[in-house]
């Protein structure tokens, strides 16, 4: 799944039809880091495990083709 490099958790998130609310519902974030995340701003590393966790797919990875395996 390729994804622009420009805001990468942006575009994936849309891709998806996911709102901003129901991805931080999904990782206990709130909607304004969510929001700082896709405009650029660094994040812990924890954080992003959250937003992978919950899309099943990792944005910050350009060549990624498949979804994140089940543990």
């Amino acid at each position: 799944m390729k994804i622009p490099a420009e805001n990468p958790l942006k575009a994936l998130r849309e891709k998806l039809l996911i709102s901003r609310s129901e991805l931080a519902r999904r990782t206990s974030l709130s909607v304004m880091t969510l929001q700082r995340i896709e405009s650029g701003k660094p994040c812990r590393i924890d954080t992003k495990r959250k937003i992978v966790e919950a899309l099943r797919v990792n944005p910050w990875l350009e060549d990624e083709k498949s979804p994140v395996s089940e543990r």
